[in-house]
């Protein structure tokens, strides 16, 4: 790759990028995000190549690793047929498209066509028939009911969506800075380097109210304020991607198909506050997003845009990766520092808050992932243009995950003040199997529940804080009537307990006491004192814990108490659970009227529980089964069922 040593020289590789894909007679973007990678994606890239290299008229560019790496020569995404008879195809490895729930996909250019759940044995119908016949494959398109669907412009999911952040990730070779730059990337760097002065840019991102996307929604200008104000030089850029919630994968598929947008925010807010080095702080977990974060600076790197003497302009910035090895509490910002210096992942007092002493007690500023990549954009179009979008107070877009019990599971992107059904049955789809819809976690453990009383809620930071909820990093479990939330409430207090650090006693020992009710009245042994009880840790824990994960940890089991006190009451007073889902509360019966007296059932409990004479019905003893439900899985006549 040769040097970017001028503004003129990127615009120059823009343009011949651009040409070189526009000259394209077909491009196949395979997504290569994690969720499609999972369902078999890899195995589809590589069919796909396999197959178009035994056609000899045509000339094939493929992904950015493959062609610059491959022993025989592949042509590299820069590279240009020899042949002007050839037809030219490029088959590219893309970020997710969002839509997992029909993966593995692959996107057709330049018809805009989205081939869904595609196998490898899909893959020499999609060469002969789309490559070579200019066909489409109907079987392979997005069906919903009678109708067929295209591609992304007309398929309901991405109908209600406003994808910003999210606009290149599916669209471009996730692993390749050309097809980056040929998409306008690097350009607001550019913009700030030539146009505009550091505080200039403070001032823009200021004026467009950009709020943390990471959970808190601090005010991103100000921190970037604070840290430009500070006497001391050294300063620090650091990026939280320890994306820890579960549920939540917004910032991997921002890292794993655009890892270039959130590095251009990243040397923008370095320009800004005029640091010159900075960190990457990523799960150890996401090793597709690892690889392509290394490969994004390499070749930013070789190609003059990270490093000394950035575009001739002077201005140096240096950018490290740093792994966490899995600790949820280093998603905290003093504990996430403390890591990357080599020091147990531990929250410290403040004040003094990272902007006045963070990083190696230097001034630093420290956003996640998406906060990043909403920076170029702001830069390119101007505050007030973000500022319309949205609410006032939290202008802008949010991604968000979609999981659990919903039709379409995957990423999405919509404005700030997007109501929550829009969500759940727009976007969403609606509950799986038509079920009842009963509740939707937002924000991980350290958010609450929500039902549908506030379907009508507007999703932006200030609404949800009213409701005791928060959007947290985005992360949205949808639950049917099929979902305990007593058991959901104990799981996510599971989750806080093991991962809290321990250096404060309200959050260690307060979140361990509050556990071990959850589990008592999961297993009918609750007292109704116990909600009391569990109401005054929650107070205690919010009001002295050391760090906003820990002053958080509460939310899930406050949030639930108050939306299904009753389901709560089923446990403590009639050991009962209605989603048949806490094994202790289970009651397995057998209908005498069924049962053939076969004894199968009997022969096969591993704790001697059930007993009877053969060809009378059999009974079941609860007080010695255990709950394995074996019995259930040998019945031949539907017999047993749990009460």
């Amino acid at each position: 790759m040769n040097k970017i040593k001028s503004r003129t020289d990127l615009d120059v590789l823009k343009k011949d990028g651009q040409e070189q894909i526009d000259q394209k007679a077909c491009r196949l973007l395979v997504c290569s995000g994690t969720g499609c990678v999972a369902s078999g994606s890899e195995k589809v890239y590589n069919k796909l190549c396999e197959l178009a290299k035994d056609h000899p008229e045509v000339d094939i560019v493929f992904s950015a690793e493959e062609a610059h790496g491959a022993e025989g020569g592949c042509k590299g995404c820069a590279g240009a047929s020899d042949a002007d008879s050839k037809k030219s195809v490029s088959i590219k490895k893309s970020g997710c498209h969002g839509f997992c729930e029909i993966g593995p996909l692959v996107r057709v250019e330049p018809q805009g066509l989205m081939y869904t759940k595609v196998t490898e044995d899909d893959c020499e119908t999609i060469i002969n028939e789309t490559v070579l016949g200019g066909e489409i494959v109907h079987e392979l398109l997005y069906h919903e009911g009678d109708r067929e669907y295209l591609g992304e412009d007309d398929i309901p999911f991405f109908q209600g969506q406003t994808r910003l952040v999210l606009k290149r990730c599916g669209h471009i070779d996730a692993e390749d800075i050309h097809e980056y730059i040929a998409a306008g990337g690097y350009q607001s760097l550019a913009k700030a380097l030539f146009e505009m002065k550091p505080d200039d840019v403070v001032n823009e991102i200021y004026e467009s109210n950009l709020r943390g996307r990471g959970g808190g929604g601090f005010r991103a200008g100000t921190k970037w304020q604070q840290v430009a104000s500070q006497e001391e030089k050294e300063r620090y850029v650091v990026c939280n991607g320890d994306e820890g919630d579960p549920g939540a994968f917004m910032d991997c598929a921002v890292m794993e198909g655009i890892p270039h947008q959130m590095i251009e925010g990243m040397l923008i807010a370095a320009y800004a506050v005029q640091a010159h080095e900075g960190y990457i702080y990523v799960r150890a977990e996401y090793p597709l997003a690892v690889k392509r974060l290394k490969l994004a600076i390499a070749q930013a790197e070789e190609m003059g845009l990270l490093g000394d003497n950035i575009l001739g302009t002077g201005f140096s910035f240096h950018l490290h990766i740093n792994r966490g090895a899995g600790a949820f509490v280093c998603g905290e910002g003093s504990a996430l520092t403390a890591s990357i210096e080599g020091k147990r992942g531990m929250p410290r007092v403040k004040p003094p808050r990272t902007v006045n002493k963070g990083l190696f007690a230097k001034p630093t500023v420290l956003n996640n992932v998406e906060t990043y990549a909403n920076v170029p954009m702001i830069i390119e179009n101007g505050a007030h243009w973000y500022r319309s979008i949205g609410p006032e107070n939290s202008p802008g877009t949010k991604t968000f995950s979609l999981s659990g019990t919903i039709k379409n599971t995957g990423l999405i992107e919509v404005p700030m003040g997007t109501k929550l059904g829009d969500v759940i049955f727009g976007i969403g789809g609606g509950i799986k199997n038509d079920q009842e819809f009963k509740a939707v976690q937002l924000g991980g453990p350290s958010g609450g529940c929500l039902t549908s009383e506030n379907l009508d809620l507007s999703l932006d930071f200030d609404s949800l804080k009213k409701t005791g909820a928060i959007i947290g990093s985005g992360g949205m479990v949808v639950m049917d009537q099929h979902t305990c939330m007593v058991e959901v409430a104990r799981f996510f207090m599971n989750f806080t307990q093991r991962e809290s650090c321990g250096k404060c006693v309200p959050c260690r020992e307060g979140t361990t006491r509050m556990l071990e009710i959850l589990q008592r009245i999961v297993e009918g042994k609750g007292e109704e004192e116990d909600l009391d009880k569990l109401l005054i840790l929650a107070d205690m824990i919010s009001s002295t814990a050391l760090c906003g994960l820990g002053k958080s940890a509460p939310l899930p089991v406050v949030s639930t108490i108050k939306a299904f006190r009753d389901e709560y009451m089923e446990h403590i007073v009639d050991k009962k659970c209605r989603a048949k889902v806490c094994d202790k509360l289970k009651r397995y019966v057998i209908d005498a009227d069924k049962c053939k007296g076969c004894s199968r059932c009997a022969k096969n409990c591993p704790v001697g529980a059930i007993s009877g004479e053969i060809k009378s019905p059999f009974t079941i003893d609860n007080t010695k089964c255990v709950r394995c439900g074996v019995c259930m899985d040998h019945c031949s006549f539907d017999a047993i069922y749990v009460e």
